[in-house]
């Protein structure tokens, strides 16, 4: 299937695995490359070491092209730029825009900038600052979101910017790829459905937290770290819900300090890159104190597998999810699908076209007609 997504970036499909922090590892992303997507390593949780080493072990493992995600106001964010201009990614992701001469240093060197945005605003702002496409989404996604649902934001980033779009927020099968794409998008891009396979590296207890979640279960809250994220509901999140003011700052030092212990980066660096990310306006002083948060109970959940006190971060499509397919039976059946839903869609003109046919040249890109 191609889009001008897939010609941007390279991949068969026009299918994207997201940066999910401890999740999208080089494992993870080369099982996505092989199987015909395109998927992002996870650098924003990574020091500069990690990830030289991740795209190494990807690069050993498939030919395809890959992305990498960075987070602007970690204290080693401009080692990690370098490393991906030096290692000649194909593309970079982020959801805090980086200045516009680091972006201009992206596209000089023929790196496709693919940033994030859940907001019209943010969409418009970001293709200003040089983005070559977007990743939408919709309030349905997991982790930090917005607050509009997939089916209205697409349509009106669409309606405002020219660059290729891959929706975000309640993907998980060919049939959501084939109603994104009639939409106006030109591809899906999926985290949930991807830690939910047998090649992510969360270990199996926590996936079965996942597996048993139902879709009223899967939550916006800004207790974790002061913004909007979805969430499973569980033990550790009402806990943060019902905790006083003070009580979140007690856990949000002590989550910084551990936090820079397993970084390496000194209590003031992290604090140096904390101000500067409230200098920039993206956030409010209390929320920075308690950006500590996020990361170190999310690994708690899927890294350690200690669900009961950790949080998991979720797509609210979770709930419709009960298997755990390897990445490459995901993708074969993903496309199999869209080619299906197309064949149907086709049949609605009542011209006659025989279904069998349709379905194969559905799953064929073959729409001359």
């Amino acid at each position: 299937m191609e889009t001008r997504l897939t010609t941007l970036l390279g991949s068969q499909y026009p299918v994207i695995q997201t940066a999910m922090g401890w999740i999208a590892d080089a494992n993870l992303v080369a099982a996505t490359g092989r199987a015909g997507g395109f998927g992002f390593l996870a650098g924003a949780v990574m020091s500069p070491a990690e990830v030289e080493a991740g795209i190494s072990a990807i690069r050993a493992q498939t030919e395809a092209p890959f992305g990498v995600n960075f987070h602007m106001y970690v204290p080693h964010a401009r080692q990690i730029v370098d490393i991906c201009i030096a290692e000649q990614v194909r593309a970079v992701s982020y959801s805090r825009s980086p200045d516009a001469a680091t972006i201009a240093r992206f596209k000089a060197a023929g790196i496709v900038c693919i940033p994030t945005v859940g907001a019209l605003k943010h969409a418009v702002k970001a293709v200003e600052l040089g983005a070559d496409a977007l990743v939408v989404q919709g309030s349905e996604g997991g982790g930090h979101t917005g607050q509009v649902a997939t089916s209205i934001l697409l349509p009106q980033v669409r309606d405002a910017v020219t660059v290729p779009l891959a929706a975000a927020g309640g993907f998980r099968n060919g049939a959501g790829l084939v109603a994104a794409l009639s939409l106006g998008a030109d591809g899906i891009a999926m985290g949930t459905r991807f830690l939910l396979t047998r090649e992510s590296p969360v270990p199996e207890h926590t996936k079965a937290q996942y597996l048993n979640a139902v879709p009223e279960q899967i939550i916006v809250s800004a207790a974790l770290d002061g913004l909007p994220q979805r969430m499973v509901l569980n033990p550790q999140l009402k806990s943060l819900m019902s905790a006083s003011s003070v009580g979140l700052l007690l856990t949000a030092i002590k989550n910084a300090f551990a936090f820079s212990k397993q970084t390496g980066d000194s209590p003031w660096a992290l604090l140096k890159s904390g101000w500067r990310m409230y200098r920039a306006g993206d956030d409010s002083l209390a929320t920075t104190l308690m950006s500590a948060n996020a990361p170190m109970l999310i690994q708690e959940a899927v890294v350690h597998g200690r669900p009961e006190t950790g949080i998991l971060p979720s797509g609210q499509v979770a709930g419709l999810i009960d298997n755990l397919p390897a990445v490459s039976e995901l993708m074969e059946q993903l496309m199999e699908e869209a080619g299906a839903a197309m064949a149907r869609l086709h049949g609605l003109r009542g011209d006659g076209t025989d279904s069998a046919g349709s379905v194969a040249s559905a799953a064929t890109g073959d729409q001359s007609d």
